[in-house]
């Protein structure tokens, strides 16, 4: 079975695996949860739990529509999954509104609260950090990501054993100017920046190997780059993109303009720093000090020659100056080299800092509060 390109939806079938597949060498695992054994394929798909990711902000409107729709589009589900609600900091009431009416539903949605709003990044974080699932399916809570194509993105990167697999909005329901146009030049920027020829690396509506997504940490902006962060722990090979349905907006607002091609840039000049030189930055501001020094040195090298073979007064050029403060700054840059290295090292061998703050909770153990059409 392969997902189809179209963009049609997919959904397993749930018929039930026969008594006799049910046990086996791998009884124990995460099957024991619901009274059965071993590798429980349907339809072709290896059995999974699924956590859906979705940070929020004043999106109020769409609260109690996204959780219901995605009720619909996974109750008949063959495997369990988990939808994890992220409330990023909203002021307008977002974050009961998800309570109230999760609730009324069952302990497999569950809502986090940030302290405040933490952008969209750290929001996306938090979620990754509190889900469970061995496939994390991320998207946006505008409603314009459909919730039916999430089986199609899993099906598609389990049946082909990929980590990734991205959402094209192939016939994407925006304006031109405020989204299609921004989105169409920071999409150019990040194929160029980083080699990946996805069409569509704005879509939130992803599909991740929970083990492949954890090895990566999401900070600042970064949320745009996180096939670039994938490559540096599997292979470009081991991720694809399937058309999905996109849907114009109906309630709320738009949290985004012209205004985030500009950050897009400064983010690829940091992920592009990050990706080269973030375990060796060393190599980063020792590169460029020896170069500045080195040059210093030659400029102060040829006066030294026009001062003790030619006898020229040297005192008042302003190769003098520019050459003494050259020497100095390539200095600088390799002692800042050094003292990044030890940092690096420091980080590496610590705790990682988290990059969001949230309320005291409860999470559930790990085989509770999943939901199941399974009996």
């Amino acid at each position: 079975m392969t997902a189809s390109s179209t963009g049609e939806h997919y959904l397993p079938s749930a018929s039930l695996p026969a008594a006799a597949d049910v046990g086996g060498a791998h009884s124990g695992g995460p099957a024991s949860a619901f009274g059965m054994h071993g590798a429980l394929d349907v339809g072709g798909v290896p059995f999974h739990r699924l956590s859906v990711v979705v940070p929020m902000y004043n999106e109020i409107e769409n609260a109690a529509p996204l959780i219901d729709e995605v009720q619909a589009a996974l109750v008949d589900y063959p495997f369990p999954w988990e939808l994890l609600v992220v409330d990023d900091g909203s002021r307008d009431g977002t974050g009961q509104a998800l309570e109230d009416h999760g609730a009324t539903l069952g302990p497999h949605i569950r809502v986090i609260r940030l302290w405040r709003n933490f952008r969209q990044t750290a929001a996306m974080q938090a979620g990754i950090d509190a889900s469970r699932g061995d496939v994390i399916v991320t998207m946006d809570g505008d409603l314009q990501n459909d919730p039916r194509d999430i089986p199609k993105l899993v099906a598609r990167l389990l049946t082909g054993d990929l980590d990734f697999v991205a959402g094209w909005r192939k016939n994407r329901q925006d304006g031109f100017w405020l989204r299609k146009f921004p989105s169409k030049i920071a999409n150019a920027l990040i194929r160029k920046s980083t080699g990946l020829k996805f069409n569509d690396l704005g879509c939130s509506l992803k599909a991740f190997r929970g083990s492949v997504l954890r090895e990566v940490r999401l900070y600042g902006e970064m949320h745009r780059f996180i096939p670039a962060w994938l490559a540096t722990v599997t292979s470009p090979q081991r991720m694809d993109e399937v058309p999905v349905n996109h849907r114009a907006r109906v309630a709320g607002t738009s949290k985004y303009g012209l205004s985030r091609t500009f950050r897009v840039i400064t983010d690829l000049l940091a992920m592009h720093f990050f990706l080269n030189y973030g375990t060796r930055p060393g190599h980063f501001f020792g590169g460029i000090g020896l170069f500045t020094g080195g040059l210093g040195g030659l400029i102060l090298a040829w006066l030294a020659v026009l001062k003790f073979i030619f006898g020229q007064a040297i005192g008042g050029r302003p190769l003098l100056i520019l050459g003494f403060f050259m020497v100095i700054a390539g200095l600088q840059l390799l002692l800042a080299g050094v003292l990044a290295e030890l940092l690096i090292r420091i980080y590496y061998d610590g705790r990682h800092a988290q990059p969001y703050h949230h309320g005291q909770g409860t999470a559930p153990s790990d085989d509770a509060a999943w939901h199941s059409s399974r009996p």
